[in-house]
């Protein structure tokens, strides 16, 4: 990514980040006090994944960390292993899958960065079994601009390893992180797949596997209404037992520019859901799939987000308590399915009891949903505005890793532990998130 041209995966808000690339951990030390100095705050940038401001500065300069990307030590009998905060995750999978060892929870996307994984403590579709990224984090390196370099565990400056796991990257720069991986003894998976009839179907449908295997995952059809509200398609899958360590180079395709308008719509969306749906056949349909296939299907198509045009999207993504989840859920999609907004991308997944170490940690004992909207201001601020009080009458919460619109008001609500968070902030670190939700 050039200089001028660093921004969320959302593209939106539109901000381009300034930045000087970083090559070496040793230079990170001056170039944060000379951003300090200089533009009064910063914040370290990853790969850009996140979808809406919690990577981007308040005030649009970042340390990109994408150059620190280096493998530091393993320990291939314990599956402990220490890279750089700016390697990737596939590039970590590329080192660790043909040793046997696997990411313990692995996100939506490889290209995310280990740094970005443990500041949004992300998780994936085996949260029920698993929990979030930051219960497998052992320890790492925090250079933060107002005292030196820390390396903080669960017993060693034990409040700033709570306060970083889920902390947006505030509380310093994340130099290296070390993790504790997850014996496989294949790299592929045994995965069933079944259509759907609505949302009851789901929930009984996930209640009934998801102790039987380690991962569970659904896509759901926004636009479904009536009998059929929120019909979807099933996955649920664990690690092989026999077979090899290999991750297949899949070929990619690319969306070579941004459209002048997005082919996103309500018309085209409807039609992809309804022949997605069909498409798959009744029963259960067995497969045996690569690791990328079945974790990173849209890393296939590179700059997908480009397909929402120059005003680029927004993600709305919640988890609500099982408690209230059902209500909460048919409520949410009859209000996208009457407003004929939504996309192709619409994920629901449980989440287990497990408790992150995090301060700020987004899952919950419950269900998550997460949709692409594609950008128009008027549209999505009255379309949030109710799927945002549907969520916080259920006692639920967004994810601020995805958010580019979240009220002040609803983030501390759910997120009482923001109070603590600002307290161990870098004070030479601010974003655009944090200070929309937190500093007015």
């Amino acid at each position: 990514m050039s200089a001028s041209k660093l921004q969320s995966w959302g593209r939106y808000p539109n901000a381009p980040q300034s930045n000087e690339p970083l090559v070496w951990r040793d230079t990170v030390r001056a170039r944060l006090d000379d951003a300090r100095e200089r533009m009064g705050s910063t914040l370290p940038f990853g790969n850009g994944r996140s979808y809406g401001d919690s990577c981007l500065a308040a005030t649009d300069h970042v340390l990109p960390m994408r150059g620190l990307a280096r493998f530091i030590d393993a320990d291939w009998e314990s599956g402990v292993v220490r890279a750089e905060a700016g390697m990737t995750l596939g590039e970590l999978l590329a080192i660790t899958l043909p040793q046997g060892w696997m990411l313990p929870v692995a996100p939506g996307t490889q290209f995310a960065t280990l740094g970005g994984a443990v500041a949004n403590d992300v998780h994936g579709k085996n949260h029920h079994v698993r929990g979030t990224f930051g219960r497998h984090v052992r320890r790492f390196s925090l250079l933060r601009s107002d005292r030196p370099a820390l390396e903080c565990t669960a017993d060693e400056e034990a409040n700033l390893f709570r306060a970083t796991i889920g902390g947006l990257g505030l509380t310093g720069v994340i130099e290296w992180v070390e993790i504790q991986l997850m014996a496989v003894r294949s790299s592929h998976l045994n995965v069933s797949r079944m259509r759907y009839g609505n949302l009851d179907d789901f929930l009984a449908l996930s209640r009934g596997r998801e102790s039987t295997h380690e991962y569970s995952v659904a896509w759901v059809d926004c636009l479904a209404r009536g009998a059929a509200l929120g019909r979807g398609i099933y996955t649920c899958g664990s690690h092989a037992n026999d077979g090899d360590f290999s991750m297949p180079v899949q070929r990619t395709r690319d969306v070579p520019f941004v459209p002048p308008l997005s082919p996103i719509n309500s018309v085209t969306v409807r039609a992809f859901n309804a022949l997605y749906y069909r498409r798959q056949r009744r029963g259960i349909e067995l497969a045996r799939v690569d690791p990328a296939s079945f974790f990173f299907p849209l890393d296939n198509i590179r700059n997908w987000n480009r397909l929402y045009g120059r005003r680029g999207f927004q993600q709305h993504q919640c988890v609500l308590p099982e408690a209230n989840a059902r209500d909460a859920l048919h409520a949410i999609l009859q209000t996208i399915a009457a407003s004929g907004s939504g996309s192709f991308l619409a994920v629901l997944k449980r989440c287990g009891a497990l408790v992150s170490p995090g301060l700020l940690s987004f899952p919950m004992r419950g269900v998550s949903l997460a949709l692409d909207f594609p950008q128009d201001a008027r549209r999505n601020t009255a379309l949030f505005a109710r799927l945002d009080a549907i969520v916080a009458e259920a006692r639920g919460r967004q994810y601020p890793a995805k958010d580019a619109h979240m009220s002040s008001e609803h983030f501390r609500a759910a997120y009482p532990a923001w109070e603590e968070l600002e307290r161990h902030r870098d004070p030479a670190l601010m974003s655009r998130f944090w200070q929309r939700t937190t500093q007015s």
